[in-house]
């Protein structure tokens, strides 16, 4: 045997020391930033940026990143490559004109933790996510929503109205009644005469479980170190709250299902999605598990409620704080409405002023000002920059509507920089003008909003109708005789934001409006009486 190959020889010790530094070296290299990929801050070895991100309110963080590395820009979660869009020309021609490599979803451990992988919104495109979106797509078409949907929205709004005159300080309550009661309606074929029956708030509590679990940053990068998948429930706060969501998700379909089921057991069939899918799935096979199915109901009143309630919420407070707005607005409204009827949907042409409100409300405030990112599935280059296959890609929506190069004052609540957006969001978002489009509260690409068409309705139709009935200004406080303040970045944490609790005065405007909302009441309680 050669001399030089025994243990301890020279050139043993130096292989082992070779190995040892390559190995290192190797190590070292995770986390830094490959340099033909956009610009960002600086990356520590093997961490990359993770010790950046914020525990919560990383869509804030993403603005200010982009003031510093311009509006495309890139981060390094250990190993994988994430990039942020801040920028309205990137985002239409890469996730708009390129959807068919930008619209899968990243591996999400918490979201399949949360949901057994079936939810429509962090789901990968297979072929069970296109179905699902079908589905979707079918049932809140503007051809369904106009024709058979906007009865029952039409008549909860209208209740809501009469709510309001009655408990105008309980009117987030009030409000979140009256967008879950509608999708209810239209999804299960129940309706919610109370914000604490079963179908008035069990979508809030889903959601607020779902919302908090998955914000960026709110839970360890599981999908770059794997190791931290076996970590146990009990020594892992993170895990234990993805449980809580799972369990509670699980429990109000589930819930939900039997209730319906046993309705039908009774030989009551409702006009809604679920019956029409059961009967046409019972008769021609089902394309997706039970689980999978009570989820994409419940991920229908989901996306129609809770996002809703949100941005009507958040429109409150905005007219609370600008008289102005609401005296532009009735201008309008009073032209076409006077004091014999509430605004309807078929207004919405003489009406523009409450467009131009709504868009300013999802670009003030967006519901989701992260938006879940999506997944690029194979290698590009945009602006001679590398975005490799695998990268995460952010569209930073906050970040976005809060470029004071593209909006002035972008804190300010000011519909005003609408005027002449006559068109619905839908239609900004398939443009290729993307200078002008609207803003990006829905998302893009192939992964936009299914929703959109009754979202848009929905807040349409409450605005015009609240303005039309009510006068809204700050509450005074009885001490000081002082307006009370409300602060306008007072939002829960979470992929989808709710405004904090706030304090306004809701009037209503003369007792002509008082006497029409009554009667239009008793009609639309008459119509909802299907739903009980």
């Amino acid at each position: 045997m050669s001399l030089n190959f025994i243990p301890g020889s020279p050139v043993v010790v130096a292989a082992i020391v070779i190995a040892i530094f390559s190995g290192l070296y190797r190590l070292l290299q995770v986390g830094r930033r490959d340099p033909r990929m956009p610009p960002g801050p600086p990356t520590l070895p093997v961490l990359g940026n993770i010790h950046q991100i914020p525990r919560t309110g990383l869509f804030k963080q993403f603005r200010e990143w982009a003031k510093q590395y311009g509006s495309v820009y890139s981060l390094k979660m250990g190993p994988a490559n994430v990039i942020v869009l801040c920028d309205r020309r990137a985002v239409h021609d890469l996730l708009d004109k390129k959807s068919k490599i930008y619209s899968d979803r990243p591996e999400s451990y918490v979201g399949d933790l949360l949901s057994h992988g079936d939810h429509i919104v962090v789901a990968s495109a297979t072929a069970e996510w296109r179905e699902k979106r079908k589905v979707v797509a079918h049932n809140f078409s503007p051809k369904m929503l106009d024709e058979k949907h906007f009865k029952v929205q039409e008549a909860e709004a209208t209740v809501l109205m009469e709510n309001l005159l009655d408990d105008p300080e309980d009117f987030v309550k009030l409000v979140r009644r009256y967008t879950a009661s509608a999708a209810s309606c239209i999804v299960f074929g129940q309706r919610a005469d109370k914000y604490e029956d079963f179908w008035g708030h069990t979508v809030y509590e889903v959601m607020e479980h779902f919302s908090s679990v998955m914000e960026p940053g709110s839970s360890p990068p599981v999908e770059i170190f794997p190791v931290l998948k076996w970590i146990p429930e009990s020594m892992a706060l993170w895990k234990r709250r993805a449980m809580d969501a799972r369990r509670s998700m699980d429990a109000a379909w589930g819930e939900a299902r039997a209730r319906v089921e046993a309705r039908r057991a009774k030989g009551i069939q409702r006009d809604c999605i679920i019956d029409h899918l059961l009967d046409e799935y019972n008769e021609k096979g089902w394309p997706f598990s039970q689980h999978a199915f009570n989820n994409l109901m419940g991920e229908l009143v989901e996306g129609a409620a809770d996002t809703t309630a949100s941005q009507i919420c958040t429109l409150i407070m905005a007219f609370a704080l600008h008289p102005e707005v609401q005296v532009k607005a009735r201008k309008e409204i009073d032209a076409v409405c006077g004091t014999d009827r509430s605004p309807r949907w078929t207004d919405f042409a003489e009406i523009p002023y409450v467009n131009a409100i709504v868009k300013e409300g999802m670009r003030w405030r967006p519901t989701s000002p992260t938006a879940i990112p999506h997944l690029l599935k194979q290698d590009d280059w945009y602006n001679g920059m590398l975005f490799p296959k695998g990268s995460i890609i952010y569209l930073a929506s906050w970040a976005i509507h809060h470029d004071e190069n593209i909006y002035k004052g972008e804190d300010d609540f000011n519909p005003d920089r609408y005027i002449g957006y006559t068109r619905l969001a839908n239609d900004y978002a398939g443009s290729p003008d993307w200078e002008h489009r609207d803003h990006f509260g829905y998302g893009a690409g192939r992964r936009i909003c299914p929703g959109i068409h009754l979202a848009e309705r929905n807040m349409w139709r409450i605005a015009a109708k609240l303005l039309w009935a009510f006068e809204f200004s700050q509450a005074i406080d009885p001490q000081t005789q002082q307006p009370i303040p409300i602060d306008t970045h007072a939002y829960t944490p979470g992929t989808a934001q709710f405004p904090l609790p706030f304090q306004v005065q809701i009037k209503p405007r003369s007792q002509e409006h008082i006497q029409r909302i009554i009667s239009e009441k008793n009609n639309a309680l008459d119509f909802l009486t299907l739903y009980r």
